[in-house]
Order: C-alpha cells, then sequence, then structure tokens
C-alpha cells in the first residue's frame, strides 16, 4: 500500500469527528450479538481496501453493525457482503466467493471497496453532518487511485453521495437519476455507475439477483479494462 494510503487510513481509523456515531460504534461493539459474543469487534472506522491501482471503485453506505464494524473490513462478515463477493468472484473481480475477517485470503482484481461513510449510523441513517464530515475522506480516497475508470454505487444514498461529490468539483450539465445499471460519463472521465444494494431485503424480494449483479460487474469491468 501506498504512503499516501496508509496515511489517510491511519487518519480515518483515528478520527471522532462524530460524537453520536462514536457513540454507537462503542454500543455496537459491547453490546455484542449472541452469535459474537466471544469475539473482539474492530469497534473503530472501516477504511476502504483493495488495489491501490485500482479501475474499479464499489462504493457502498456504511459499515454494517455487526459486518465491518465487528471484523474490520467493508462488506466483510454480513449478509450484504456475502451475495457481493459471490457476485465478484463470478465475475472474476474477487478470487473467493467469500469475505468473512481480515486475514481470509480476499483478494481483488483491480479494485477497490470503500463506503461514503466510515462508521455505521444508528438505524443505517446518517446524518447530513456526519455525512460531511466523512466526505474529505472520500475525495482522498478517488485522488490516490490514479488509474480509476469507474465507479459503481451501491444503493441510492451512495449513489446520491457520490454525485454530491462530483457537484462540489463540477457544474454538472445533464440530470443524474438513480437506475440501476446505467452508466454516467462524469466530467473526469470516470463512469458513474448506479447499482441496486445487494441487502438481504433487495435479495429476497428480488430487486436484485445473482444474475443482475455478475452481468453488471462483467459490463463495468469490460468498459474499465479489466
Amino acid at each position: 500500500m501506498s504512503i499516501k494510503f496508509k496515511k489517510l487510513n491511519k487518519t480515518i481509523i483515528k478520527c471522532k469527528k462524530c460524537p453520536r456515531l462514536v457513540k454507537f460504534v462503542k454500543k455496537i461493539s459491547t453490546e455484542k450479538r449472541k452469535v459474537n459474543l466471544d469475539q473482539v469487534y474492530w469497534g473503530k472506522p472501516v477504511t476502504g481496501f483493495g488495489s491501490i491501482t485500482a479501475k474499479i471503485l464499489i462504493l457502498g453506505l456504511a459499515p454494517a453493525a455487526h459486518g465491518g464494524t465487528r471484523t474490520g473490513r467493508a462488506f466483510t462478515g454480513d449478509k450484504s457482503g456475502d451475495f457481493l463477493f459471490k457476485c465478484l468472484h463470478k465475475a472474476k473481480i474477487a478470487n473467493q466467493p467469500f469475505s468473512k475477517s481480515l486475514n481470509d485470503g480476499l483478494k481483488l482484481n483491480s479494485t477497490y471497496i470503500t463506503n461514503i461513510l466510515k462508521c455505521v449510523p444508528p438505524k443505517d441513517k446518517p446524518l447530513n453532518t456526519e455525512l460531511d464530515n466523512c466526505s474529505n475522506f472520500f475525495d482522498a480516497e478517488v485522488s490516490n487511485l490514479k488509474r480509476l475508470k469507474t465507479i459503481v454505487a451501491l444503493g441510492k444514498v451512495a449513489f446520491e453521495n457520490c454525485v454530491k461529490f462530483y457537484k462540489k468539483k463540477f457544474i454538472l450539465s445533464k440530470k443524474i437519476d438513480f437506475k440501476h445499471g446505467k452508466f454516467y460519463m462524469m466530467p473526469d472521465n470516470v463512469v458513474l455507475v448506479p447499482c441496486y444494494h445487494p441487502s438481504p431485503r433487495n435479495v429476497n424480494t428480488k430487486i436484485i439477483s445473482q444474475e443482475m449483479m455478475v452481468n453488471l460487474f462483467r459490463k463495468v469491468k469490460k468498459i474499465s479494462r479489466v
């Protein structure tokens, strides 16, 4: 990992800008679920991970309460992540179809995964001030990914905050709406792709299927030349 990313990730892990989130993360990490009682929770902000020469960035909203907040890695150890990594493996982006812990051998092909918000918010509903506090970290991640070609935003909130990030930097001439699988060319020549979130609710109600997500990532690979 580059010096810039190491420095950024250290800053993220130490961040205590949002008292409500600090308190909630501590609560989750001490009042554990029964199935996780014997485990030591990460209990800090969760950084991104993957290839620092990535052409593809996968963007979520926030770490899961008993997923990333427990394991210390985004989309790791929760049901949304289980579905996501099955799809990434089928699309030949991940070397294995699961993500269980920091040391499980997972490797990503020219891909970096992160969240807009680095701490889990109560009821998965962040405040605008919390999103604003975290936006500098996302700015830095994008700036450090020098070969970036495509951003896949998982879910409407991640997508809208990514659009907000672009509106700070550029004047957007066209309307950009959340529509699964649509490709938007952004002013910096990065393609932004909205994708339904791989949550159990979306999977169980068939809003998103494995076939839909695998096909989307195959298209993303192709346009990113991965």
